[in-house]
């Protein structure tokens, strides 16, 4: 009789303690999860963080696009130039482009242009393609410059064996100022003319076919 007992109470036992056992390794094991789980938060929280794209603010000479056709529906353009509109803000003209100085037509990168056919720039046929832009302002007129050379900062790189075309063209002074650098495209007898404006300053660069 004692020997039963004694070996019911060694089965209650064991299974006492395999209960106990059990508990303490799920509470474990739930501790475990908790403190997983709370760093993979954390590191995903640091990843987030630490991958964030940082935008920039608006620039102050925001990058702007002038096209012909202007009419963003028709896709069959033949003409295109992006360039930064820096602003006057009570500064000259004189300041800002300097006459007789090669100035990057705009502002940050220098203007870029693209013929999608072959046009002439004065007496100089330019093939399809795309060229930097530059300027020499002046008094009485400015000179274009076309050129093979991309991605150019300001006009700090600018090399004239690279020139591809010139054109001189006339100075007209009008009364209405304009704030900010712009440029604009119109349809001309022989071809496209491309409007430039700055100040009281306007010029016509005619590209003929």
């Amino acid at each position: 009789m004692c020997k039963i007992v004694y070996f019911h109470s060694s089965l209650y036992l064991n299974s006492l303690i395999k209960t106990i056992f059990n508990q303490q390794k799920l509470k474990v094991m739930k501790k475990t999860n908790i403190i997983t789980s709370i760093t993979f938060a954390i590191a995903l929280l640091f990843t987030v963080n630490l991958q964030a794209q940082k935008f920039s603010d608006l620039d102050k000479s925001p990058m702007d696009a002038a096209a012909y056709p202007s009419d963003y529906k028709d896709a069959n353009k033949l003409m295109k130039v992006v360039y930064s509109r820096p602003q006057l803000k009570g500064r000259t003209l004189a300041k800002l482009a300097p006459n007789g100085e090669v100035w990057r037509t705009g502002a940050n990168e220098a203007a870029e242009i693209t013929l999608y056919k072959d046009m002439k720039l004065g007496n100089t046929m330019v093939k399809a393609g795309t060229y930097t832009m530059a300027t020499i302002p002046g008094e009485k007129e400015w000179t274009v410059i076309l050129n093979s050379d991309l991605n150019t900062w300001g006009s700090y790189f600018y090399k004239d064996a690279n020139d591809v075309a010139r054109i001189s063209v006339p100075v007209k002074m009008v009364d209405d100022s304009l704030e900010s650098f712009s440029i604009a495209f119109e349809e001309a007898s022989n071809g496209i003319d491309m409007h430039m404006g700055w100040d009281k300053v306007r010029i016509t660069v005619p590209f003929t076919k």
